[in-house]
């Protein structure tokens, strides 16, 4: 299968599984630039609220391009600093929420070792426009299989390593959170770790995606249900300002 990607792929493809925001967004903006005719706002609001608008439109595009399209995100170059072990005997997962841009990547760059996809989309749980629409254009690795986040079929300490790539923030309880880390917690071999590659609810994410942010979650959120769970380290490397890499091992 050719994996390379097409020219501006990763911001192509947050407009159009948000169109139903900047559709919005765009609406209002011509609504409040309209009403000026009506009421008469003073200049100095409109040139308040017209940058404001046109910021929180145009930035995320700018950002997800720098992250997806032309930081080498997807030429996963930032896995050689984990060591991961590529041999016959390792046994990896990479478990989606529906949306799958990674998998075939991943066996491309760890081609010896056995790899498992899991999907734990719940149509009935997660219900926002962006994941049902991107699932309708997602690649499907060969014997994906459909999970409960509640639930792994897998048997104890089974698994050497298990990617979540940008992908478990889906889940938005807490406690569910938990309960799905400790079955990866369970899986994972005594050796075993979990990549996790997520945006944080921080700074430089607010500035990029404004009231977006809240859509992700804190690093002390993702510390918290990762030692709630029982793994016993969980580090950090910073990949972009925007985006981060865990490694959290059991």
């Amino acid at each position: 299968m050719d994996l390379k990607r097409r020219k501006f792929q990763g911001v192509l493809n947050i407009l159009s599984f948000n169109r139903h925001f900047y559709v919005l967004g765009l609406t209002t903006l011509v609504l409040i630039i309209g009403s000026q005719f009506i009421f008469h706002w003073p200049g100095s609001l409109l040139w308040v609220i017209i940058p404001a608008f046109i910021y929180g439109l145009l930035i995320p595009l700018l950002v997800s391009a720098y992250v997806y399209d032309y930081s080498g995100f997807y030429q996963f170059d930032w896995l050689d600093q984990l060591k991961i072990e590529d041999t016959k005997d390792k046994f990896n997962l990479n478990i989606n929420a529906g949306f799958d841009e990674t998998s075939y990547i991943i066996k491309q760059v760890l081609p010896h070792s056995e790899l498992q996809v899991y999907d734990f989309y719940n149509s009935k749980q997660h219900t926002e426009p962006a994941i049902v629409r991107a699932r309708k254009v997602s690649l499907t690795y060969p014997n994906t299989q459909q999970i409960s986040s509640k639930s792994i079929p897998l048997n104890d300490h089974s698994v050497d390593t298990i990617f979540l790539l940008s992908a478990i923030h889906e889940i938005r309880n807490h406690d569910e959170k938990v309960l799905f880390l400790k079955e990866c917690h369970r899986v994972c071999k005594p050796t075993g770790n979990v990549i996790m590659v997520e945006h944080l609810r921080d700074l430089p994410n607010f500035l990029a995606f404004t009231i977006g942010f809240t859509h992700f979650f804190s690093k002390a959120t993702w510390r918290k249900a990762f030692a709630e769970a029982g793994f016993t380290s969980f580090k950090e490397t910073k990949f972009t300002p925007f985006m981060s890499i865990f490694n959290a091992h059991t």
